[in-house]
């Protein structure tokens, strides 16, 4: 069974951010976590859903719903075609493909990498119902690694290695045009895109959330360049905007500005790397995913019209 905490803000709290408040109340949860746990409607303030961000007067009620780890949830399985590359009773990392989103949104997707995992395995109850073991994203056109949590521990303690930016995440990105330098670091912020809400944008870094991506050119091909991108922070879209913001966004990428890839609009991006320190032992983990069939025939043929050997 859930239990359901409930709290009267005390006066001592006023000013500060809701989840700020959660991580100084309740210690076992941290702000990370409290984030999470409110953009998952597991933490509502007089009864209503909010943003973490929304700041306190005092008086208000906030009710918290901690979920059984055992909780069942009303996604249905899927069958699970893709690959796992580790698994342990804490956590699973798979090789997302291209294609698959990640949890059902707005009631639309039907399989998903979560439905898929949960005829397979059971998850953390933290982002149930929809978003079970979900502690980063991919998009939906991004293959690659990705990691979720099974239990409410591993859960918080991943989050708060992300948010600490104590991960190491790789890409490796199919751009248009050819980038001048071979080796590069962008530091420009982002936020969403008040017309296009789908979109983000870069942005000055007053207005935005910083974000910071470093590239290297792997190889040079026909209108087109391989490149390696090590992001130091997980802004939605980053790299993408990141791209098109240097004037060379990703093939294919038609949102921020790509050109189609044989009529195709998928864009191409592939999280190649993912290494970080196990949330629970704290055995270093360091997983590859080589690139999917469909990239790797796009860099041929774009290999092969530049005549490069």
């Amino acid at each position: 069974m859930n239990r359901v905490e409930e709290w009267c803000v005390e006066n001592d709290f006023a000013g500060l951010r809701l989840d700020q408040a959660i991580n100084q109340k309740y210690h076992d949860i941290s702000r990370t976590l409290a984030h999470e746990m409110i953009k998952a409607g597991e933490i509502l303030l007089n009864d209503a859903s909010t943003k973490p961000g929304q700041k306190l007067k005092g008086g208000e009620t906030v009710k918290l719903t901690l979920r059984c780890e055992e909780e069942s949830t009303a996604i249905a399985a899927t069958p699970l075609d893709f690959k796992i590359l580790y698994e342990d009773k804490y956590i699973v990392v798979v090789d997302k493909p291209a294609g698959l989103v990640v949890h059902p949104g707005a009631g639309k997707e039907k399989a998903t990498v979560v439905s898929a995992l949960l005829g397979h395995t059971k998850l953390s109850p933290v982002g149930a119902p929809t978003r079970p073991g979900v502690v980063h994203r991919l998009d939906k056109e991004t293959s690659g690694i990705m990691v979720l949590a099974k239990t409410r521990e591993a859960h918080r303690r991943l989050a708060e290695a992300f948010s600490g930016r104590e991960l190491e995440k790789e890409y490796m990105a199919i751009i248009q045009g050819h980038v001048v330098n071979r080796k590069g670091r962008i530091e420009v912020a982002i936020e969403r895109d008040k017309v296009h809400r789908k979109r983000m944008k870069a942005t000055a870094a007053d207005k935005g959330r910083m974000a910071i991506s470093l590239f290297e050119v792997v190889e040079y091909l026909e209108g087109a360049t391989l490149i390696k991108v090590k992001i130091l922070t997980g802004r939605t879209h980053q790299i993408r905007v990141h791209m098109a913001f240097t004037g060379h966004p990703l093939l294919g990428d038609t949102t921020y500005g790509g050109k189609r890839w044989h009529s195709r609009t998928r864009h191409f991006l592939h999280s190649s790397r993912l290494a970080f320190n196990h949330p629970i032992t704290g055995v270093k983990i360091d997983l590859q995913a080589p690139i999917p069939e469909y990239f790797a025939t796009a860099i041929s043929e774009l290999r092969r019209n530049s005549g490069a050997t």
